[in-house]
């Protein structure tokens, strides 16, 4: 049961789908008052609608996170709705993985990463930065990637695009310590959401799995083909392969749910048995 999250009010950014669908109806189920961000309206409805639907709470507001202006005005939305802003998850993201010989295909793909990966987190802070500090709190939620972690073969627009995540979110957390508490999160593959559909080159993942890439590349056939050994895909086994959107969602969900006087700063989310080195 959640003890913390009662009454907050959150903010989450790509909210229509994916990983920003799930964090905001698992937050809304605990009782927060959710604001849903995203540039698709169909999606947004479809989803606050259902929350609504639940006997939940939440609201929505249509904007381009790439936008400072739009994003301003989702903030004071969630101010001219709920009376304040409580947590803010930056969350929109795409990931375009692919080589740097891939440049006529992926260069405006890489340009959209940056806007989104990088502006999108840069206006969301700024968004609510002043509202928090006058409240006396506040949480910002940055989704980051174990890709930010170094530079690897096939993923270096998106490493620099996390990197940059992960160098805000310090940044942040230094200059308003007391004040705003800072988390960054940090997923592995996840499989089950739109993210990898903006990948340019299937074999840009090949830098991720580096010396485990024959395991890995032999685990993802045997998962298209429903041959996992069931230990693979038992979330209570060590050698649980994969981590699912459901699982990176309750783990941001659980990094919001604790009393103020505690911050989770720093979370990696993988499964214990996945081929990633990063």
């Amino acid at each position: 049961m959640s003890q913390y999250l009662q009454d907050k009010v959150i903010i989450v950014t790509g909210a229509a789908s994916g990983f920003g669908k799930l964090i905001s109806e698992k937050c809304a189920a605990g009782g927060a008052k959710v604001v849903g961000v995203d540039v698709n309206p169909d999606g947004l409805n479809e989803v606050f609608d259902g929350i609504r639907a639940a006997g939940n709470e939440g609201t929505s507001h249509v904007a381009d996170i790439v936008d400072m202006a739009q994003v301003q005005a989702a903030a004071q939305h969630a101010v001219d709705t709920y009376g304040r802003i409580d947590v803010m998850v930056n969350n929109a993201g795409v990931m375009p993985l692919a080589f740097f010989a891939d440049h006529k295909l992926a260069i405006d793909k890489w340009h959209k990463a940056i806007d989104i990966n990088i502006k999108g987190v840069v206006n969301g802070i700024a968004a609510v930065y002043d509202t928090m500090i006058e409240q006396g709190r506040g949480q910002v939620v940055n989704i980051s990637s174990i890709y930010g972690n170094a530079g690897t073969e096939g993923s270096g627009v998106y490493s620099a695009t996390k990197a940059a995540v992960d160098v805000l979110s310090d940044s942040l957390r230094v200059e308003a310590q007391g004040r705003i508490k800072v988390t960054t999160v940090k997923p592995t593959g996840v499989l089950g959401t739109n993210l990898a559909s903006g990948v340019v080159n299937q074999e840009a993942v090949i830098g991720i799995v580096g010396q485990k890439s024959a395991h890995f590349f032999e685990n993802a056939a045997n998962l298209q083909n429903g041959t996992l050994r069931p230990e693979q895909m038992d979330v209570d086994a060590v050698e649980y392969w994969l981590i699912t959107p459901e699982d990176l969602a309750d783990a941001v969900v659980h990094v919001i749910d604790q009393p103020w006087g505690i911050s989770i700063s720093d979370v990696t989310v993988r499964a214990s048995g996945e081929n990633y080195v990063c």
